[in-house]
């Protein structure tokens, strides 16, 4: 059956296939067919010396044939033989060069036409490869300029509010866009204008998509989900065409949503980075701007639209009349982590010891994508385990996949190296105790990990910080470098061990500097220049904000930092001296302790005794 999709694809095949005929038949058809003659006027030619070549060609039927011979007028002749092996004896007595043919057979005209034929079933393969269907999507070919967001009529029953947990405000904001898509007669008659854009934005995993998906599921419209990555080509105009296609079917079933996810892979900021004007993403964001601003008012089309990076956006879509309101999606504080929890559990069962508040308050810092991977993995482990019910020990060990990585208790480490270890996490412990804004210790191990760590220490904060103190951020440089100060003190050397923990607290100290403000001598100016990333949106040209001597006092502030924090390190470590040998000994003997054990360290009665 004929489509309108693919008719002009048909159309070119035959247009195609006629080529290939002519070709076939003017290749057969131009061959000059020389002129007949008889045996006589090839003997009296022959004597007369005016032949210059001749052709034998043998038919099945040996001694006869076809000879052909070429005269010195340029003209050919042929005549048919009753006997071929005569005519060469002519020839040869005469002194004309002469060719004898292999003996012809009935398949000589399909060897002529089978390259032809090869040609032909190759274009009938193409053809077939190009025009095949998936689905209701049509030509591959004819659709290539069209958006691949596919309509979704009703997800109502799978995505609405109830479904998005932990994001209070963000949903109070959202049930506005639902109340104008489900009545928009009230908000007409007072001539408000529904935002005809509302931009998602916030950290990966905090529910961005999901939130769209909500919006449509209340509203019970359709839903047009599509990646920023979609429109973008290696063709030029393609961008474009499937950015006027999305809004053509979008004004086709208003009222709608069109979701775009990741908009900022095609609406980054223009004239900036290595692209030029003609950039194929240049183009489509300016399809993009074009059509957003083109609305009228109240035609129930919004566009949702979510990113991590609104920095780096073009400001022409952040205006108002195109994205007129930004929602920002934050980290969920202990009530929400709470609340999300229960969502994800819904359908797992739990043993009586998993207490959701407690795991809620120790995952500061989680997103909802970080909570559903935790009670996954501690899901996964417990069916790996044969056990019907999901247990606390399963969460912690969760917990510690998630944070610190699989532990590689099978690779064999040295007695010295596991001594070595044994300190640096000790160090790192003792320090997070000590130190007042520090959270508590939930374990140390000296297990090797998959991120490529001898051992590790991990803290488990027990609150939310909206700020960070210039106490807290030096606490922090100050536990970063507790391992290698516990190194230098028990083996009087250093190991390479510390490199990541000086490399973080190196980051800490130059924030605290350039950033925060924090430094005395340099006074509350910034220093930080965020717009280094050219790459992702930023200009290529760009001078730095100071000067080398600045450059100078700040790397010398930042080593002063780093060597105050060290010196206090080294002195909390020797004030606790007794709990760094006896944390170290038992971290030998049993490879992993948890809070509570390391806890006890400080109540045990003082020894000398150093692990061997």
């Amino acid at each position: 059956m004929i489509t309108k999709n693919n008719k002009g694809i048909i159309i070119y095949f035959f247009i195609l296939f006629g080529l290939i005929l002519a070709l076939v038949f003017s290749n057969l058809l131009s061959k000059n067919k020389p002129t007949e003659s008889g045996r006589t006027y090839f003997e009296s030619e022959l004597a007369a010396g005016n032949i210059t070549s001749v052709s034998i060609s043998p038919n099945v039927q040996v001694p006869t044939g076809e000879i052909t011979f070429h005269s010195k007028d340029g003209n050919s002749y042929f005549f048919y033989s009753s006997d071929v092996k005569d005519v060469e004896n002519l020839a040869r007595e005469n002194n004309v060069p002469y060719y004898m043919a292999n003996v012809d057979d009935d398949y000589s005209l399909f060897a002529t036409i089978i390259p032809y034929i090869v040609i032909l079933l190759l274009f009938v393969f193409l053809f077939i490869m190009l025009t095949r269907t998936g689905g209701n999507t049509g030509s591959k070919v004819m659709d290539f300029g069209k958006s691949r967001a596919q309509m979704v009529k009703d997800i109502s029953d799978n995505y609405n509010f109830n479904s998005v947990a932990g994001l209070i405000e963000e949903k109070e904001e959202l049930a506005e866009v639902v109340d104008f898509l489900i009545d928009p007669r009230k908000y007409a008659l007072l001539g408000a204008r529904i935002p005809k854009g509302i931009l998602l934005e916030g950290p990966p995993g905090t529910g961005k998509t999901l939130l769209a998906k909500a919006v449509a599921g209340e509203a019970k419209v359709p839903f047009f989900p599509i990646s920023g990555s979609d429109f973008v080509e290696m063709f030029v105009g393609v961008g474009a065409s499937r950015v006027r296609d999305l809004f053509t079917k979008a004004k086709a079933n208003s009222p709608c949503i069109i979701f775009i996810d990741e908009i900022d892979a095609v609406a980054r900021r223009r004239g900036t980075g290595m692209g030029g004007g003609h950039d194929e993403r240049e183009q489509t964001l300016n399809q993009m701007l074009v059509e957003m601003d083109g609305f009228e008012s109240n035609k129930g089309i919004i566009v949702l639209a979510a990113t991590n990076r609104v920095d780096i956006l073009d400001p022409a879509i952040l205006r108002p009349g195109r994205f007129d309101r930004k929602i920002i999606v934050s980290r969920p504080d202990s009530r929400g982590r709470e609340d999300i929890l229960r969502v994800h559990v819904k359908n797992k069962p739990l043993a009586d010891d998993v207490n959701l508040t407690e795991i809620a308050r120790t995952t500061a810092g989680f997103t909802g994508a970080d909570l559903e991977n935790l009670m996954n993995e501690a899901a996964i482990n417990a069916a790996t385990h044969n056990r019907a019910f999901i247990t606390d020990e399963d969460v912690k060990k969760s917990l510690i996949r998630i944070g610190i990585g699989s532990e590689k208790k099978s690779r064999i480490i040295s007695p010295h190296d596991k001594k070595i270890t044994a300190y640096h996490e000790a160090g790192h412990a003792i320090l997070f105790h000590v130190l007042p804004d520090e959270g508590p210790v939930y374990t140390v191990s000296v297990i090797p990990t998959g991120q490529g760590a001898a051992g590790f220490t991990m803290p488990l904060p027990d609150k939310d910080n909206m700020h960070y103190t210039k106490g807290k951020l030096r606490q922090d440089i100050i536990v970063n470098l507790g391992g290698r100060a516990a190194e230098s003190i028990i083996f009087d050397d250093i190991t390479t061990g510390a490199s990541q923990d000086i490399k973080n607290a190196t980051a800490l100290a130059r924030d605290m500097v350039t950033r925060f403000g924090f430094s005395d001598s340099l006074g509350l100016v910034c220093y930080s220049n965020d717009d280094d990333e050219v790459f992702i949106g930023r200009d290529l040209a760009h001078t730095k904000r100071y000067s080398e001597d600045t450059a100078g006092r700040i790397d010398s502030e930042v080593r002063s930092i780093i060597d105050e924090c060290y010196k206090e390190a080294k002195r909390l470590i020797n004030d606790n001296i007794d709990v760094l040998h006896r944390c170290a000994a038992l971290l030998i003997d049993k490879e992993r302790i948890t809070g509570a054990e390391f806890e006890s360290l400080f109540s045990t009665p003082v020894s000398d005794v150093e692990p061997e």
